[in-house]
Protein backbone atom coordinates (compact mmCIF):
# COMPACT_ATOMS: atom_id res chain seq x y z
CA UNK A 1 0.00 0.00 0.00
CA UNK A 2 1.17 3.50 -1.30
CA UNK A 3 1.86 6.22 1.73
CA UNK A 4 0.37 8.30 -0.78
CA UNK A 5 -3.06 6.60 -0.96
CA UNK A 6 -3.56 6.26 3.04
CA UNK A 7 -2.03 9.73 3.91
CA UNK A 8 -4.69 12.29 2.84
CA UNK A 9 -7.15 11.82 6.08
CA UNK A 10 -7.54 12.15 9.55
CA UNK A 11 -7.68 8.51 10.36
CA UNK A 12 -4.29 7.77 11.20
CA UNK A 13 -2.62 7.15 14.94
CA UNK A 14 -1.04 10.45 15.35
CA UNK A 15 -2.76 11.20 18.14
CA UNK A 16 -1.68 7.99 19.92
CA UNK A 17 2.09 8.19 18.66
CA UNK A 18 2.12 11.86 20.11
CA UNK A 19 0.90 11.43 23.49
CA UNK A 20 2.87 8.06 23.58
CA UNK A 21 5.85 10.33 22.98
CA UNK A 22 5.01 13.18 25.46
CA UNK A 23 4.73 10.06 28.55
CA UNK A 24 7.69 9.28 27.42
CA UNK A 25 9.68 12.32 28.07
CA UNK A 26 8.00 12.62 31.01
CA UNK A 27 9.27 8.96 32.75
CA UNK A 28 12.37 10.02 31.16
CA UNK A 29 12.62 12.98 33.02
CA UNK A 30 11.65 11.31 36.24
CA UNK A 31 15.06 9.48 36.50
CA UNK A 32 16.43 12.83 35.76
CA UNK A 33 15.11 15.01 38.39
CA UNK A 34 15.05 11.75 40.87
CA UNK A 35 18.22 10.79 40.36
CA UNK A 36 20.21 14.31 39.56
CA UNK A 37 21.83 12.83 36.05
CA UNK A 38 20.53 11.79 32.81
CA UNK A 39 22.69 8.79 32.70
CA UNK A 40 20.26 7.13 35.33
CA UNK A 41 17.78 6.07 32.84
CA UNK A 42 18.34 2.59 31.93
CA UNK A 43 18.09 3.01 28.18
CA UNK A 44 21.34 5.50 28.45
CA UNK A 45 24.07 2.60 29.54
CA UNK A 46 23.00 0.21 26.56
CA UNK A 47 22.06 2.91 24.26
CA UNK A 48 23.90 6.01 24.78
CA UNK A 49 20.31 7.98 24.48
CA UNK A 50 17.70 8.58 26.88
CA UNK A 51 14.01 7.59 25.76
CA UNK A 52 13.13 11.30 26.17
CA UNK A 53 16.01 12.04 23.15
CA UNK A 54 13.82 9.33 21.16
CA UNK A 55 10.49 10.88 21.93
CA UNK A 56 12.07 14.04 20.49
CA UNK A 57 13.07 12.89 17.19
CA UNK A 58 9.33 10.89 16.69
CA UNK A 59 7.70 14.85 17.44
CA UNK A 60 10.41 16.26 15.09
CA UNK A 61 9.72 13.24 12.11
CA UNK A 62 5.61 13.15 12.88
CA UNK A 63 6.04 17.01 12.37
CA UNK A 64 7.70 17.27 9.58
CA UNK A 65 5.68 14.82 7.75
CA UNK A 66 2.39 16.70 8.70
CA UNK A 67 3.49 20.48 8.29
CA UNK A 68 5.08 19.47 5.22
CA UNK A 69 1.66 18.43 4.00
CA UNK A 70 -0.19 21.18 5.03
CA UNK A 71 1.68 23.65 3.25
CA UNK A 72 1.99 21.87 -0.22
CA UNK A 73 -1.73 20.91 0.23
CA UNK A 74 -3.07 24.55 1.03
CA UNK A 75 -0.01 26.63 -0.60
CA UNK A 76 -1.01 29.61 1.52
CA UNK A 77 1.50 31.50 3.41
CA UNK A 78 -1.15 32.91 5.45
CA UNK A 79 -3.11 29.68 6.58
CA UNK A 80 0.68 28.18 6.97
CA UNK A 81 1.70 30.92 9.59
CA UNK A 82 -1.44 30.76 11.44
CA UNK A 83 -1.69 26.92 11.66
CA UNK A 84 1.64 26.92 13.41
CA UNK A 85 0.99 29.97 15.68
CA UNK A 86 -2.44 28.70 17.07
CA UNK A 87 -1.00 25.31 17.58
CA UNK A 88 2.44 26.51 19.49
CA UNK A 89 1.41 29.90 21.26
CA UNK A 90 -2.17 30.22 22.79
CA UNK A 91 -1.26 27.27 25.49
CA UNK A 92 2.15 28.09 25.79
CA UNK A 93 2.03 31.25 26.86
CA UNK A 94 -1.58 29.93 29.75
CA UNK A 95 1.68 27.81 30.82
CA UNK A 96 3.87 30.17 31.63
CA UNK A 97 1.41 32.41 32.98
CA UNK A 98 0.33 29.58 35.19
CA UNK A 99 4.29 29.13 35.96
CA UNK A 100 5.46 32.33 37.30
CA UNK A 101 2.50 33.93 38.84
CA UNK A 102 1.19 30.76 40.44
CA UNK A 103 4.15 28.33 40.95
CA UNK A 104 6.87 30.35 41.00
CA UNK A 105 5.05 32.38 44.06
CA UNK A 106 4.22 29.34 45.77
CA UNK A 107 7.40 27.85 45.46
CA UNK A 108 9.90 30.83 45.65
CA UNK A 109 12.14 31.23 48.99
CA UNK A 110 12.11 35.17 48.06
CA UNK A 111 9.48 37.72 49.74
CA UNK A 112 6.20 37.99 47.13
CA UNK A 113 7.77 41.69 46.10
CA UNK A 114 11.16 40.39 45.82
CA UNK A 115 10.00 37.53 43.62
CA UNK A 116 8.03 40.33 41.61
CA UNK A 117 10.35 42.75 40.64
CA UNK A 118 13.36 40.48 39.53
CA UNK A 119 14.03 40.76 35.72
CA UNK A 120 14.54 37.26 35.79
CA UNK A 121 10.90 36.55 35.80
CA UNK A 122 10.46 39.05 32.86
CA UNK A 123 13.50 37.74 31.18
CA UNK A 124 11.88 34.33 31.78
CA UNK A 125 8.62 35.37 29.98
CA UNK A 126 9.79 37.15 27.22
CA UNK A 127 12.53 34.77 25.82
CA UNK A 128 9.97 31.69 26.33
CA UNK A 129 6.44 33.20 24.86
CA UNK A 130 8.43 34.53 21.79
CA UNK A 131 10.97 31.57 21.34
CA UNK A 132 12.54 33.36 19.05
CA UNK A 133 16.17 34.01 20.94
CA UNK A 134 15.64 30.49 22.27
CA UNK A 135 14.44 30.05 26.38
CA UNK A 136 15.05 30.82 29.39
CA UNK A 137 14.80 27.48 32.17
CA UNK A 138 15.81 30.15 35.82
CA UNK A 139 13.10 31.50 38.14
CA UNK A 140 14.42 33.42 41.03
CA UNK A 141 14.38 31.40 44.07
CA UNK A 142 12.59 28.63 42.57
CA UNK A 143 13.13 24.99 43.13
CA UNK A 144 16.25 26.10 44.74
CA UNK A 145 16.40 22.84 47.03
CA UNK A 146 15.23 20.48 44.49
CA UNK A 147 18.12 17.80 43.23
CA UNK A 148 17.97 19.39 39.62
CA UNK A 149 18.21 23.37 40.12
CA UNK A 150 18.13 26.08 38.32
CA UNK A 151 15.43 24.00 35.64
CA UNK A 152 12.01 25.68 35.62
CA UNK A 153 10.37 23.97 32.21
CA UNK A 154 13.78 22.35 30.26
CA UNK A 155 11.74 20.70 27.31
CA UNK A 156 11.00 23.82 26.32
CA UNK A 157 14.42 24.16 24.62
CA UNK A 158 13.26 22.22 21.95
CA UNK A 159 10.15 24.69 20.91
CA UNK A 160 12.61 27.34 19.15
CA UNK A 161 14.15 24.45 17.22
CA UNK A 162 10.81 23.62 15.77
CA UNK A 163 9.31 27.33 15.28
CA UNK A 164 13.59 27.60 13.21
CA UNK A 165 12.35 24.22 11.18
CA UNK A 166 8.89 25.81 10.20
CA UNK A 167 10.46 29.19 9.06
CA UNK A 168 12.82 27.45 7.23
CA UNK A 169 10.37 25.31 5.29
CA UNK A 170 8.37 28.16 4.60
CA UNK A 171 11.19 30.05 3.46
CA UNK A 172 12.11 27.45 1.05
CA UNK A 173 8.70 27.51 -0.34
CA UNK A 174 8.70 31.92 -0.49
CA UNK A 175 12.00 31.76 -2.42
CA UNK A 176 10.63 29.18 -5.43
CA UNK A 177 7.66 31.35 -5.54
CA UNK A 178 9.52 33.16 -8.26
CA UNK A 179 9.63 29.64 -10.11
CA UNK A 180 6.11 28.99 -10.64
CA UNK A 181 6.82 26.52 -12.88
CA UNK A 182 8.84 24.09 -11.30
CA UNK A 183 7.94 25.29 -7.74
CA UNK A 184 6.55 22.25 -7.01
CA UNK A 185 9.32 19.56 -8.25
CA UNK A 186 12.05 22.27 -6.82
CA UNK A 187 10.55 21.72 -3.58
CA UNK A 188 10.09 18.44 -3.14
CA UNK A 189 14.41 18.38 -4.49
CA UNK A 190 15.20 21.04 -1.98
CA UNK A 191 13.77 18.76 1.38
CA UNK A 192 15.33 15.66 -0.05
CA UNK A 193 18.52 17.58 -0.42
CA UNK A 194 18.08 18.91 3.39
CA UNK A 195 17.03 15.39 4.73
CA UNK A 196 20.08 13.66 2.80
CA UNK A 197 22.68 16.02 3.59
CA UNK A 198 21.27 16.55 7.07
CA UNK A 199 22.02 12.63 7.68
CA UNK A 200 25.25 12.27 6.27
CA UNK A 201 26.01 14.56 8.36
CA UNK A 202 24.99 13.01 10.82
CA UNK A 203 26.57 9.45 10.26
CA UNK A 204 29.72 10.93 9.69
CA UNK A 205 30.39 12.58 12.58
CA UNK A 206 28.92 8.84 13.83
CA UNK A 207 31.92 7.34 12.48
CA UNK A 208 34.23 9.90 13.60
CA UNK A 209 33.32 9.54 17.10
CA UNK A 210 32.61 5.68 17.43
CA UNK A 211 35.66 4.73 14.83
CA UNK A 212 37.93 7.15 14.63
CA UNK A 213 37.38 9.04 17.93
CA UNK A 214 38.37 12.30 16.17
CA UNK A 215 35.67 14.09 17.60
CA UNK A 216 35.62 15.61 20.78
CA UNK A 217 31.86 15.40 21.90
CA UNK A 218 28.92 12.80 20.75
CA UNK A 219 27.12 13.31 17.61
CA UNK A 220 23.77 13.48 19.53
CA UNK A 221 24.99 16.08 21.32
CA UNK A 222 24.35 18.97 18.43
CA UNK A 223 21.21 19.28 18.79
CA UNK A 224 20.27 21.66 16.09
CA UNK A 225 21.83 18.90 13.22
CA UNK A 226 20.10 16.36 14.76
CA UNK A 227 16.52 17.97 14.61
CA UNK A 228 17.08 19.90 11.39
CA UNK A 229 17.95 16.05 10.39
CA UNK A 230 14.90 14.15 12.00
CA UNK A 231 12.04 17.22 10.75
CA UNK A 232 13.23 17.16 6.96
CA UNK A 233 13.59 13.25 6.96
CA UNK A 234 9.82 13.51 7.68
CA UNK A 235 9.07 16.00 5.03
CA UNK A 236 11.54 14.01 2.62
CA UNK A 237 8.60 10.91 3.60
CA UNK A 238 5.77 13.41 2.67
CA UNK A 239 7.40 14.63 -0.94
CA UNK A 240 8.13 11.15 -1.82
CA UNK A 241 4.77 9.12 -0.22
CA UNK A 242 4.62 8.33 -3.95
CA UNK A 243 7.44 6.36 -4.37
CA UNK A 244 6.72 4.76 -0.28
CA UNK A 245 5.27 1.21 -0.22
CA UNK A 246 4.25 0.57 3.58
CA UNK A 247 4.83 -3.05 3.66
CA UNK A 248 3.95 -5.16 7.16
CA UNK A 249 7.30 -7.69 5.43
CA UNK A 250 9.30 -4.39 5.40
CA UNK A 251 8.25 -3.48 8.59
CA UNK A 252 9.24 -6.43 10.93
CA UNK A 253 11.98 -6.67 8.85
CA UNK A 254 12.89 -3.06 9.79
CA UNK A 255 11.73 -3.13 13.58
CA UNK A 256 13.75 -7.13 14.16
CA UNK A 257 16.60 -4.92 12.70
CA UNK A 258 16.40 -2.42 15.23
CA UNK A 259 15.92 -4.46 17.91
CA UNK A 260 19.08 -6.44 17.49
CA UNK A 261 20.94 -2.95 16.47
CA UNK A 262 20.32 -2.60 20.42
CA UNK A 263 22.63 -4.99 21.24
CA UNK A 264 25.68 -3.14 19.70
CA UNK A 265 25.14 0.53 20.49
CA UNK A 266 27.87 1.56 17.88
CA UNK A 267 25.63 -0.03 15.32
CA UNK A 268 22.68 1.03 16.99
CA UNK A 269 22.99 4.32 15.69
CA UNK A 270 23.24 3.67 11.63
CA UNK A 271 20.39 1.26 11.76
CA UNK A 272 18.24 3.85 13.98
CA UNK A 273 18.82 6.33 11.20
CA UNK A 274 17.84 4.13 8.22
CA UNK A 275 14.71 2.47 9.63
CA UNK A 276 12.94 5.15 12.07
CA UNK A 277 11.10 6.97 9.74
CA UNK A 278 9.69 3.95 7.71
CA UNK A 279 8.75 2.25 11.45
CA UNK A 280 6.79 5.38 12.54
CA UNK A 281 5.05 5.90 9.22
CA UNK A 282 3.95 2.20 9.30
CA UNK A 283 2.78 2.70 12.48
CA UNK A 284 1.29 6.05 12.51
CA UNK A 285 -1.20 4.53 9.15
CA UNK A 286 -1.25 0.62 8.88
CA UNK A 287 -2.17 -0.36 12.88
CA UNK A 288 -6.27 0.32 12.91
CA UNK A 289 -9.13 -1.58 14.42
CA UNK A 290 -9.56 -0.37 18.44
CA UNK A 291 -6.25 1.29 18.19
CA UNK A 292 -8.24 3.84 16.49
CA UNK A 293 -10.38 4.46 19.15
CA UNK A 294 -7.80 6.95 20.87
CA UNK A 295 -8.52 9.05 18.24
CA UNK A 296 -11.72 9.79 19.97
CA UNK A 297 -10.42 11.71 23.24
CA UNK A 298 -8.16 15.14 22.64
CA UNK A 299 -4.88 15.55 21.92
CA UNK A 300 -3.46 15.85 24.88
CA UNK A 301 0.14 15.78 23.55
CA UNK A 302 1.37 19.03 23.71
CA UNK A 303 -0.35 19.89 27.10
CA UNK A 304 1.78 17.00 28.63
CA UNK A 305 4.30 17.94 26.50
CA UNK A 306 4.71 21.07 28.45
CA UNK A 307 3.01 20.70 31.60
CA UNK A 308 4.80 18.16 32.70
CA UNK A 309 8.41 18.99 33.90
CA UNK A 310 6.90 22.39 36.31
CA UNK A 311 4.70 19.45 37.53
CA UNK A 312 7.28 17.04 38.25
CA UNK A 313 9.97 19.24 39.94
CA UNK A 314 6.96 20.52 41.89
CA UNK A 315 6.35 16.96 43.15
CA UNK A 316 10.12 17.01 44.16
CA UNK A 317 9.94 19.72 46.05
CA UNK A 318 6.49 18.56 47.71
CA UNK A 319 8.49 14.89 48.15
CA UNK A 320 11.67 15.57 49.57
CA UNK A 321 13.78 12.24 48.47
CA UNK A 322 11.01 11.05 45.79
CA UNK A 323 11.18 7.70 44.34
CA UNK A 324 11.38 7.63 40.37
CA UNK A 325 8.32 5.35 40.83
CA UNK A 326 6.22 7.13 42.93
CA UNK A 327 7.60 10.51 40.65
CA UNK A 328 5.89 8.61 37.64
CA UNK A 329 2.94 7.93 39.00
CA UNK A 330 2.11 11.75 40.78
CA UNK A 331 3.31 14.14 38.26
CA UNK A 332 1.69 11.28 35.30
CA UNK A 333 -1.63 12.22 37.41
CA UNK A 334 -1.23 15.75 37.50
CA UNK A 335 -0.12 16.27 34.18
CA UNK A 336 -2.41 14.59 32.66
CA UNK A 337 -5.35 16.35 34.68
CA UNK A 338 -3.92 19.74 33.22
CA UNK A 339 -3.34 18.40 29.85
CA UNK A 340 -6.80 17.83 29.61
CA UNK A 341 -8.16 21.35 30.80
CA UNK A 342 -5.24 22.47 28.52
CA UNK A 343 -6.93 20.84 25.24
CA UNK A 344 -10.87 21.65 25.87
CA UNK A 345 -10.33 24.97 27.23
CA UNK A 346 -7.99 26.29 25.05
CA UNK A 347 -6.18 23.94 22.30
CA UNK A 348 -9.01 22.76 20.43
CA UNK A 349 -11.07 26.36 20.33
CA UNK A 350 -8.05 27.85 19.42
CA UNK A 351 -7.42 25.95 16.85
CA UNK A 352 -10.49 25.56 15.36
CA UNK A 353 -9.61 29.53 14.48
CA UNK A 354 -7.85 28.30 12.04
CA UNK A 355 -10.47 27.82 9.73
CA UNK A 356 -11.74 31.92 10.47
CA UNK A 357 -11.50 34.85 8.58
CA UNK A 358 -13.23 38.28 9.32
CA UNK A 359 -16.88 38.30 8.04
CA UNK A 360 -16.89 34.93 9.65
CA UNK A 361 -15.49 30.90 9.00
CA UNK A 362 -14.65 30.21 5.40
Amino acid sequence: MRLSDISQGRDNNYKLIRIVAALAVLVSHSFYLTVGVYSAEPLYASLGRTLGQFAVDIFFITSGFLVSSSLMKKQSTVEYLRARVLRIFPALWVMLLLTVFLLGLSFTSLSIPDYLSSPEIYNYLLRCTTLFAGTSNVLPGVFNNNLVKDCINNPLWTLPYEIRMYAILLFVWLVLKFTPKFRLKAFKTVVIIFASVAGVYMLSRYLSYYIFQSYVVSPFSTNSIRLFCMFFYGASFYVLRRHIVLSSRVFWLFAISLLLAALNKQVFFVVYILVIGYILLFIAYIPDGIIRKYNRFGDYSYGVYIYAFPVQQSVAALIPGVSTLQMIVNSFVLTIFLAILSWHLLEKKALNLKTYQFGGPK
